[in-house]
């Protein structure tokens, strides 16, 4: 009875994208009550936050759906029961992960446009753009000429000036690493749980704020 009576998971998003749900339950799921009831995971879609999340009573959630998380108890929203590390993803969750975050990159374009603007040195040998996929000392002095210019405006706009074939892709593939928690440095995801091994750089909040972004969640 005791793990029934479990903390509410306070999380920074306040919506997901539903990646899996089982209305029967899940039997690899790590908390042996959700072997047998409905259980969803999810990512939220401004922090990237991975997510255990219990339907409403009688409600069905559907792959894809991007639903309302409560992101502490007074808040309106689905309960989060807890945060997921990448592993406890069921194989539909990570399947759905790999359809549904280029969406959520893409929708939020001229955030993470606003990256190749502002993106800093993390010390003298190492720049914060290098951590995008394929983006060598070559590729970074070529960004950095361009962005001195004026400011990079659009995914088209980084294609063109810095020959980079799909920009969008470096930022589902950091995100993607991150999310798997391999890396000493973190641009975009706050390792979950922390870690004095992690380095985070909190790069999305920043960015939010310099764009003053605000939907879709």
């Amino acid at each position: 009875m005791r793990a029934k009576a479990r903390r509410f998971q306070i999380v920074p998003d306040e919506f997901a994208i539903i990646l899996d749900y089982t209305p029967m339950g899940n039997p690899y799921d790590k908390h042996s009550f959700h072997r047998t009831s409905p259980v969803a995971q999810g990512i939220g879609t401004k922090y990237f936050s991975l997510v255990e999340i219990i339907p409403g009573r009688g409600q069905t959630l559907v792959i894809g759906e991007r639903v309302a998380i409560a992101s502490a108890p007074d808040r309106p929203g689905l309960k989060v029961f807890d945060r997921l590390l990448y592993e406890d993803l069921t194989i539909i969750a990570k399947e759905s992960l790999v359809r549904f975050l280029p969406k959520i990159i893409e929708e939020k374009e001229r955030v993470f446009v606003e990256f190749f603007n502002i993106a800093e040195a993390i010390n003298i040998r190492l720049h914060s753009l290098e951590l995008l996929p394929g983006i060598g000392k070559k590729t970074l002095s070529m960004i950095l000429e361009e962005r001195r210019k004026f400011p990079f405006t659009s995914f088209e706009d980084i294609k063109k000036r810095v020959k980079i074939s799909d920009p969008a892709k470096l930022f589902v593939d950091r995100i993607m690493v991150e999310l798997q928690r391999t890396e000493k440095y973190y641009l975009f995801v706050e390792p979950y749980p922390p870690s004095p091994d992690y380095k985070f750089l909190n790069y999305l909040e920043l960015l939010y704020s310099r764009v003053r972004y605000s939907e879709p969640w």
